[in-house]
């Protein structure tokens, strides 16, 4: 899905208006070493192995993510994007972890071990509609979570969100990234989501959805498997979104 025809997807009667008043955003400056960061050694395998499908340069040039920057991973599992942060901000920059209480048995091994390695990452435990960092950061990204959000219910998603604009600072960007599901499938079933249903909750809890990317497109995903299906290969159509907490 290109960035026009997303749009045009969810409010077809103002999609001239959001292509044209969404801002130039400025691709952010990447710390210096990024590249070298992502294919170094100490890095898992495994999350090299996902970098194609991915794609973290692209998305961060997209959100306008880089050096310097505070960034709050939301819900951010064993970590695959809190390194690349890491790796985008640098040692000037900082990233904060942030997973449930929940799910603090099956990821805080993997996160202090990447916290320990790179020197830039805090991790924090917290409930959802719980979180409090102690300071505004610059941006957040959220990957593959807001579909389990939003099966729970409007509430569950609101809460979710209602932590991401406390911590980020007036005019901060919110990525938000999930697998993409389409009307008449069993979304739920398939841990997919809807980009109209995502741009609602964004829009419900206050923000400004800017733009969407293609850049985690993929057309050979018909939106009918679930997500884990072998024959996707851990790459499904993906939305892409910038919003952003009004100044």
């Amino acid at each position: 899905m290109n960035s026009i025809r997303a749009i045009s997807k969810i409010v077809p009667s103002i999609i001239a208006v959001l292509v044209l008043a969404a801002p130039a955003t400025s691709i952010a400056e990447l710390a210096a070493g990024f590249d070298a960061a992502l294919s170094a050694d100490g890095r898992p395998a495994e999350d090299k192995d996902r970098d194609a499908a991915r794609q973290p340069r692209a998305v961060l040039d997209f959100l306008g993510i880089g050096a310097g920057m505070t960034v709050l991973d939301v819900l951010a599992s064993t970590g695959w994007y809190t390194e690349v942060l890491s790796a985008a901000v640098g040692s000037e920059g900082a990233v904060i972890a942030f997973n449930t209480v929940g799910r603090r048995d099956r990821s805080e091994a993997a996160i202090t071990a990447r916290a320990e390695r790179l020197g830039n990452i805090t991790p924090v435990f917290a409930e959802v509609g719980g979180l409090d960092v102690g300071m505004e950061v610059d941006a957040a990204i959220t990957a593959l979570n807001i579909h389990d959000l939003n099966n729970r219910g409007a509430e569950a998603v609101q809460l979710f969100l209602g932590d991401v604009m406390k911590a980020l600072k007036p005019g901060g960007v919110f990525g938000v990234i999930d697998h993409e599901g389409v009307a008449g499938q069993d979304n739920e079933a398939l841990h997919r989501m809807e980009v109209s249903a995502a741009v609602e909750a964004l829009e419900t809890a206050g923000f400004v959805v800017e733009e969407l990317s293609d850049v985690l497109d993929n057309p050979a995903d018909d939106h009918t498997l679930q997500v884990w299906n072998d024959a996707l290969g851990r790459n499904t159509d993906r939305f892409l979104i910038r919003a952003r907490k009004p100044e």
